[in-house]
């Protein structure tokens, strides 16, 4: 088997195929937790906006895989009023991208993002979550 050989991917799934695999993997996220996360919206879109890359200072759009955009648990007061959803973005493109280049497979590139944001729904930072996995 030659080794070198290029990946067959077909057709790239479409926005809501991407959506679909993101509900799959919150909906396996054990139920203490998940309590949490209802009410989450998922959006996939296949770039973050310029103005997002430019508050991150992104210059690549490719960069950025996914974003959680909303109040923390951990920021969250029960005298709050909500002003707006609390969302997970999935970026498209880029996730493509790093699906194409790698050997992982889409679902858990998809899965690894979501899990990603959720964690900043739960209050971490991306050094917390890279202490957690190491």
């Amino acid at each position: 088997m030659n080794t070198n050989a290029p990946r067959n991917f077909g057709m790239p799934p479409t926005a809501e195929e991407m959506a679909a695999v993101a509900e799959e993997a919150l909906a396996s996220i054990p139920e203490v937790l998940r309590r949490h996360v209802r009410g989450i919206a998922i959006l996939v879109e296949d770039f973050a906006e310029d103005a997002v890359l430019q508050d991150m200072e992104i210059a690549d759009p490719f960069e950025l895989l996914g974003l959680y955009k909303g109040v923390s648990l951990d920021q969250q007061s029960v005298y709050d009023t909500p002003h707006d959803l609390n969302r997970v973005y999935l970026y498209r493109r880029p996730l493509l991208d790093v699906w194409a280049a790698g050997e992982d497979a889409l679902e858990d590139l998809i899965t690894n993002t979501i899990i990603h944001e959720i964690g900043h729904h739960f209050g971490l930072s991306d050094d917390d979550m890279e202490r957690l996995e190491s």
